[in-house]
């Protein structure tokens, strides 16, 4: 319901058809509650102009954490009139209310009257005093017994005795969430009691924003913009002693229509034309429609970064960095895309190592003093061969693999590898791997799965050993 129609008379919760024999023209539509989410949900994003804390209050209100950024539009009431300017310039009606605590600014927001809705810094209970207790957002027989005591504005139940007060409605909850209490809710709005806003997303570290007279629908002016705000970020980064490990920018258009884009690096840097690379080519993939207004550069996500001293010689970065290369890579090719193996402890060559995301961090390799080499080339999976031994427990002299016959000519091994006894799978069968080469100077890594004369694996039939049947061999990688 916007200001008009309650200038007429209306009210939330009435019948349509004696709303419309008041008002006979009124324009009336469909509830969409879950459109209506999302919509709102967009609005938050879009916000993020203002402030990186944004989130949604409920079904039909955000709540913005504007602390350290109302100077960027010179003042807190300002801000507040660019807030409700911006607003209505996309067809939204808005009552803004300022003040210390989210609960505070909620109040002020619904209640307050015009001209009385920003609370001064410290003057919190002498703003919401004049209030209904409604503003509280209590239970609403909470709001009806306070009424028959006499209680109707939030300045007289605050100047009853707390004990009282909590005496008289906090044992009056009967298995209700302990913050629908009156006293609760009332130290909420005071600031005696924490009351985080959960923003949507979570704010970043550090930002950069940029705010333009005239929207820009150009290539070549987006990226001036972003060399700007790479710039500004990259000096708020150093003055913290943080790297940027990922990094967002939000483009906001005129329509009220907001789009963003990310990268991540492979470590904490704050290298401002490498970043600029990065984004490079995400620009181009971004609709400005009728123009894009505003941007901003987050840090979702940063380390620790100490000052590094570089070479005198040269370009001045060091020869063997391969973090700029893994950047490049994935904001080309994608996240996930670019990955390390890292060492898991197990036994079993598949199973031993893993994917990781790049970077300096990860499980260091263990030393292999005295072991065999493993092959270059690790398959996924061990492919069955057809082999042929002199001797049932000796290496193969002779093994057919994707159709084609390899006959040995050296051979070296076997080194033995037991099953993990806390697994119970196909793999439950002792392995003897020999380094094989064969007469065009090919090596091969076979093993035997199962030993002769065995019977079944400890726990069943196995299926690499064949059951009670001989053992199986396979391949499972290549050296060259």
């Amino acid at each position: 319901m916007n200001r008009q129609a309650k200038a007429e008379g209306l009210a939330p919760g009435m019948r349509l058809a004696d709303a419309r024999a008041l008002l006979p023209r009124l324009a009336a539509a469909e509830a969409r509650p879950a459109e209506d989410r999302r919509g709102l949900v967009r609005l938050a994003l879009w916000c993020n102009r203002f402030t990186p804390c944004c989130a949604t209050d409920g079904d039909n209100g955000l709540l913005l954490d504007i602390a350290g950024c109302a100077h960027l539009f010179g003042g807190e009431a300002a801000m507040a009139a660019a807030v409700e300017t911006q607003l209505a310039g996309l067809g939204i009606e808005a009552q803004t209310g300022l003040a210390d605590t989210p609960a505070a600014a909620w109040a002020l927001a619904r209640f307050g009257r015009d001209g009385r809705r920003f609370a001064a810094p410290g003057a919190t209970l002498a703003a919401l005093a004049p209030l209904p207790v409604e503003a509280l957002r209590i239970a609403s027989g909470d709001a009806r017994l306070l009424r028959r005591l006499g209680l109707t504005t939030i300045g007289a139940a605050a100047a009853l005795p707390r004990a009282a007060l909590a005496r008289r409605f906090d044992r009056r909850l009967q298995g209700r969430e302990g913050d629908e209490a009156v006293l609760h809710r009332l130290d909420r709005a005071l600031g005696r009691r924490p009351d985080p806003v959960a923003s949507l997303p979570p704010p970043p570290t550090c930002l950069a924003r940029l705010a333009f007279a005239e929207p820009l629908a150009d290539l070549t002016g987006l990226e001036a913009a972003l060399a700007r705000l790479v710039e500004d970020l990259c000096a708020a980064l150093e003055r913290a002693g943080l790297g940027a490990r990922e990094l967002r920018l939000l483009f906001c258009r005129v329509d009220g229509a907001a789009a963003g884009r990310r990268v991540s690096t492979a470590r904490a840097t704050r290298d401002a034309a490498h970043l600029v690379r990065l984004f490079a080519g995400k620009i181009e993939t971004v609709d400005p429609g009728f123009g894009i207004d505003a941007m901003a550069l987050h840090a979702v996500r940063t380390e620790p970064l100490a000052p590094a001293q570089f070479r005198l010689a040269g370009d001045g970065r060091g020869s063997g960095d391969l973090a700029p290369l893994i950047d490049r890579l994935q904001a080309r090719l994608g996240a996930g895309s670019v990955f390390r193996l890292e060492p898991v402890e197990s036994h079993l060559p598949e199973r031993a190592e893993r994917r990781a995301a790049p970077g300096p961090d990860g499980n260091p390799w263990p030393a292999r003093p005295g072991l065999p080499q493993r092959p270059f080339r690790l398959f996924d999976r061990p492919e069955p061969v057809e082999a042929v031994a002199e001797v049932p427990d000796g290496p193969p002299v002779l093994f057919v693999w994707r159709r084609l016959r390899r006959r040995i000519a050296r051979a070296e091994g076997p080194e033995r590898i037991e099953p993990e006894w806390w697994a119970d799978g196909p793999e439950d069968a002792p392995r003897d791997y020999y380094r094989v080469e064969d007469a065009e100077g090919r090596r091969y890594w076979l093993f035997r799965a199962g030993l002769y004369g065995d019977g079944p694996c400890r726990n069943g039939p196995c299926r690499n050993a064949g059951g009670k049947g001989p053992p199986r061999w396979y391949i499972h990688g290549l050296y060259g």
